[in-house]
């Protein structure tokens, strides 16, 4: 196997002392005014080697490992999925790589995966956090460890974070239900305390108090499986009789609620309409097609990123925190159309 091409190999070729071969290769040629054409001269060399920098080395030199850590809640989720793609091709753009893991919305899990990513030195973090992780959050901040939320804030963490405006786009939601004469309106939503599905609740709430109405509210439990969900929505939409429009807190709620209704033959809106809180692309195809409150989920990716390498910049104080909310967008379709 041919030696690997070190720094000091391409100073000895050259004739040029191992720190300038570094500052050029680190694009710092110009801050520590070394001339244009020594650097043209060293660059067009490492191109005819294929010069490949030690990544260890590079890191042990600048600090970086060029390692952005992204925790979501569920990778294989529709939502999750296209949010880290996106933040992937923006890190990768500037010059960052992604290690991205799944919490399962557990808080151990959460604290381990932390744990490992620290091992690893990553630069930064992007997270949507379980409840309980705010300890674990403030212990990075205070090593001086850029962190972005995201989806969800945590209450008493003074950090950087990028959520939907999901108060708004839940009353909203509910208002025009109600503004369609649905007057039995329930709204089912994960058992959890998580910020985002606290707002959409009360959003909710807001909504029906202002119309008047009562509200009835189903509780799923976040480790429930598919079918298990099915069944307790089988069960809620049976008792409650007179229910006339079923407001989903998530996409996946809705995909249980659907089967739910399905399995008690009941129609889509004739008998009940039906809103999903998260878009996703087979609510378009469904028949009837759904109503749902669409994330802008490029946005919130870019947002995201972009906070963060804010913060990586060496430039930037560490104390600049960003806290963003964007808003969202209902999409009206057949489920509501009475």
């Amino acid at each position: 196997m041919a030696k690997r091409l070190s720094i000091s190999d391409i100073a000895a070729e050259l004739n040029i002392s191992k720190t300038t071969i570094s500052f050029i290769l680190n694009g710092k040629a110009k801050e520590k005014r070394i001339s244009n054409g020594l650097a043209e001269r060293v660059m067009k060399y490492v191109k005819q080697r294929d010069y490949k920098p030690n990544q260890l080395a590079k890191s042990l030199s600048t600090g970086k490992t060029m390692m952005i850590g992204l925790m979501v809640e569920n990778i294989s989720d529709y939502f999750f999925a296209q949010v880290a793609y996106h933040i992937e091709e923006l890190a990768y753009r500037n010059g960052y790589r992604i290690i991205y893991c799944s919490t399962d919305n557990d808080l151990q899990k959460t604290q381990e995966l932390i744990r490992m990513f620290r091992e690893r030195h990553v630069d930064g973090y992007i997270i949507t956090a379980p409840a309980g992780l705010g300890k674990d959050v403030q212990g990075l901040m205070d090593d001086g460890l850029p962190v972005v939320l995201f989806d969800r804030y945590l209450k008493g963490v003074d950090t950087s974070y990028v959520i939907l405006d999901n108060y708004k786009a839940s009353y909203d939601a509910a208002k025009y239900l109600t503004g369609q004469g649905f007057e039995n309106i329930a709204f089912v939503e994960l058992d959890s305390d998580q910020s985002q599905m606290h707002d959409r609740r009360e959003g909710y709430l807001q909504a029906i108090a202002d119309a008047q109405l009562v509200p009835l509210i189903k509780k799923i439990a976040f480790s429930s499986d598919f079918d298990q969900k099915v069944k307790e929505l089988v069960k809620f939409i049976s008792k409650n009789q007179g229910l006339d429009a079923i407001f989903f807190a998530t996409n996946y709620l809705a995909f249980s609620g659907i089967k739910a209704l399905n399995q008690l033959k009941m129609r889509t809106p004739e008998n009940v309409a039906v809103v999903a809180f998260d878009d996703h692309e087979v609510f378009n195809i469904y028949s009837p097609t759904i109503t749902a409150v669409a994330q802008p989920i490029k946005k919130l990716a870019q947002q995201s990123i972009n906070a963060l390498l804010k913060m990586l910049d060496a430039k930037a104080s560490p104390q600049t925190l960003e806290k963003i909310e964007v808003a969202a967008e209902l999409i009206i379709r057949d489920s509501t159309q009475v």
